[in-house]
């Protein structure tokens, strides 16, 4: 039997996906985060956890191909990212390497079968991509937790945390953000102490703000500054799709846009506006990390893809 193996890598966590040449689904693995600039841990350790898990019970030596898509893998971060690849397929025990292409070409490739389209992806980082013969030809945002993402997880958490703390020390108004926020990273209930938030924002992995997000997004329709906050990431998720358009389906990506919350309604509302019809969306990545790998060995049939990506 030949295998393939597909991996999503994000920020927060790690998918890996075996499946035959059919599109069969036949083992999957997990492990922490691999982005290299927000993530923490060891890369290699980690992603040949994942891989060794969804290879339970398979021989190693029948894997004939591997695609890897990787928060980070960017052209800023790729070559670290090959060289932790490889040395997680040796470790393994898998002869080659996997090809690393950036998650953003992996969502698409989870919610369609097509070459050419566009993607808009917001989880724990976010940004856009125009892709074109299974290439990135245009990206938008996708820069970090420091320079961008604007529309993520992260970046929900980080521009509630600069409100709550500016509502702490009289800089701007009150908010019904500091409790559940606060309560959540700090682990304890008020009284809160601006220097006690400051010292815990600091220490956590970056990837690691973005599961205050959800504090949020479940406030924006009560709380004006959590409202604002998120009008403000739904403005730039569109600003990054505009930027890079391409003929083709519109994918949506990652849990801010594959889940129902005011996110996902707002991009869809804004896609609507710009008559692009109705967008498919990327549930299993490591799914269309492995139908890259299939088209690597000549598989481009349709119903292979639904097979992989349905499960």
């Amino acid at each position: 039997m030949e295998l393939v193996i597909g991996v999503d890598a994000g920020g927060t966590s790690t998918r890996c996906l075996v499946a035959d040449t059919d599109g069969t689904p036949l083992g999957t693995g997990a492990a922490a985060g691999l982005n290299q600039h927000s993530s923490g841990g060891d890369p290699v350790a980690q992603l040949a956890h994942a891989v060794a898990g969804a290879l339970d019970g398979h021989d190693p030596a029948d894997v004939v191909a591997g695609a890897l898509g990787v928060a980070g893998a960017g052209a800023a971060g790729v070559d670290v990212v090959r060289a932790h690849a490889a040395d997680a397929w040796r470790r393994v025990g898998i002869a080659g390497e996997p090809q690393v292409v950036t998650d953003l070409l992996t969502a698409f490739a989870a919610g369609s079968p097509a070459a050419t389209g566009t993607v808009l992806v917001a989880g724990t980082g976010a940004g856009a991509a125009a892709i074109v013969d299974r290439h990135v030809a245009r990206q938008a945002d996708g820069a970090g937790w420091l320079l961008g993402d604007v529309g993520s997880a992260v970046w929900l958490a980080r521009e509630a945390l600069v409100a709550v703390v500016a509502a702490l020390d009289g800089r701007g108004p009150t908010t019904a953000l500091t409790e559940p926020l606060l309560g959540r990273l700090l682990g304890r209930p008020a009284p809160y102490d601006v220097q006690d938030v400051i010292a815990r924002a600091y220490a956590v992995p970056p990837a690691a703000l973005g599961t205050l997000a959800p504090v949020v997004t479940d406030l924006a329709a009560a709380d004006p500054v959590a409202g604002e906050i998120v009008a403000r990431g739904v403005a730039g998720l569109l600003a990054s799709l505009d930027a890079v358009r391409a003929d083709g389906p519109v994918v949506l990506a990652g849990a801010l846009l594959t889940h129902d919350g005011p996110v996902r309604d707002g991009v869809v509302a804004g896609l609507a506006e710009r008559v692009l019809g109705a967008p498919s969306s990327a549930q299993h990545p490591a799914a269309g990390a492995a139908w890259l790998a299939l088209v690597s060995r000549g598989v481009t049939d349709e119903r292979v893809h639904t097979t992989l990506c349905a499960h």
